[in-house]
């Protein structure tokens, strides 16, 4: 089994993983059933919201998964869900294709859970599309339970 640390994303690397995580953003959305338009409108809510400067809030962390060969393989965010909550998210979670099935998102995600932990979160949560079978299994045995389910019937 190999290793996997949480290393902070540096400065540099940010703008290029931030362009990317929030087109993946809109992609999921509009998989799920969101317009172009929906999908994009919540993407800049988003970044107004949790990136105003282009950088991350102070109390968010957004981190490089790096291997025991220093490979960074993947990254997580997590942060309070408001300014000064307990309640916690993991907003994205990610390993690249290449690097899964070996337990890197499990060991990010409860490596994760203890920083939360460390600063006060009394709960983590985090939101899983209906398309994400294989992601929705790994959040279940780590503990998370299902609190709420959206569904759509598309009429086209």
């Amino acid at each position: 089994m190999t290793d996997t640390r949480l290393v902070p994303m540096p400065a540099t690397r940010l703008p290029a993983w931030l362009d990317r995580t929030m087109a993946e953003y809109v992609d999921s959305r509009m998989r799920a059933g969101e317009t172009r338009e929906q999908a994009e409108a919540n993407k800049q809510r988003s970044l107004d919201q949790w990136f105003p400067d282009g950088a991350p809030l102070p109390d968010h962390f957004v981190w490089d998964l790096v291997d025991d060969e220093d490979t960074v393989v993947g990254y997580l965010w997590i942060g309070p869900f408001s300014p000064g909550s307990t309640e916690w998210w993991v907003f994205d979670v990610e390993v690249e294709e290449q690097h899964r099935r070996r337990g890197h998102a499990r060991r990010a995600l409860e490596a994760g859970q203890r920083v939360a932990r460390e600063h006060g979160a009394a709960s983590i949560g985090l939101n899983v599309f209906g398309y994400n079978t294989g992601a929705q299994d790994l959040y279940a045995s780590l503990g998370y339970r299902v609190t709420a389910t959206q569904m759509q019937l598309p009429l086209d």
